[in-house]
């Protein structure tokens, strides 16, 4: 497999060889200790996610408040999205910037991000299934939102229609009021969680 930095700090492309006989495909998605090589630091498994949606629904934009965070390598296994990570650490020289990767199941391209980024997609297929692989497991009440149609970020999520949302990101603030509420985890901490640097809380 092939793992590309790109040009938000901490997110890197993973594209797979897919290894095609008569029977069809088959292909690693990700290796354990490939991806901590290139990412430097060690990428553990502790949370797995499925998330199927129907055409044109738009998800995000979600973070989690840093620490804990939780670092994810994203992958679309049925369907096809335009995936979105959006730097949101306070400090990082890319703050506010944002990376479009079209995702489809055919190409299995995931995105890797580290704590303290933002993401969302949106679904160009019915019945798309989207694979979150999490290093940190879910903890309640640690979700951040952030609408992504903020101007401000100038995703270009090249919209047909009304796209559908949940209740909760169609009331996501911007990411100026977010930031102005101080729950957005700097960069300096980020990079020190990363490094082992920075202690996390135990859960609850």
């Amino acid at each position: 497999m092939k793992i590309s930095a790109t040009s938000l700090p901490d997110v890197f492309r993973v594209q797979p060889e897919k290894i095609p006989d008569r029977r069809g495909t088959f292909h690693e998605a990700f290796r354990t200790d490939e991806l901590s090589e290139a990412i430097g630091r060690k990428f553990e498994v502790k949370q797995v996610n499925f998330s199927v949606s129907h055409r044109n629904t738009l998800r995000g934009i979600h973070g989690s408040i840093t620490p804990p965070g939780q670092a994810k390598l994203v992958t679309c296994v049925r369907g096809a999205v335009l995936d979105v990570v959006v730097d949101l650490r306070i400090g990082s020289p890319t703050y506010g910037e944002h990376l479009v990767t079209l995702q489809t199941a055919e190409s299995g391209l995931a995105v890797y991000m580290a704590e303290g980024l933002g993401h969302g997609f949106l679904a160009l297929t019915d019945d798309t299934c989207i694979n979150y692989v999490c290093n940190v497991p879910y903890t309640d009440g640690s979700q951040i939102a952030i609408d992504p149609l903020d101007p401000a970020l100038g995703i270009p999520w090249e919209l047909h229609g009304e796209p559908i949302r949940s209740d909760k990101d169609a009331a996501a603030p911007s990411l100026a009021e977010v930031a102005a509420t101080g729950v957005l985890a700097t960069y300096a901490d980020c990079v020190a969680l990363m490094r082992g640097e920075l202690t996390v809380p135990a859960p609850a």
